[in-house]
């Protein structure tokens, strides 16, 4: 999961990012740390980070090939 570097590139807070997407902060900063999230919070994220949810979903060794 990207979720953090998507974030940072955005140049969203954790907090900003949870104001975006109605989730907790405890809720991002746990995906950010665990790599992983329900389906419903993935779609919370891609939509508050205007991206699909197979550009935060791939996984890093994805995204350099």
């Amino acid at each position: 999961m990207r979720l953090k570097k998507i974030r940072m590139s955005k140049e969203l807070s954790v907090p900003a990012l949870s104001r975006l997407s109605g989730l907790s902060v405890r809720t991002i900063e746990e995906v950010e740390r665990r790599n992983t999230c329900s389906i419903k919070t993935a779609k919370k994220l891609a939509v508050s980070l205007a991206v699909t949810l197979d550009e935060l979903c791939a996984d890093e060794e994805d995204t350099a090939l």
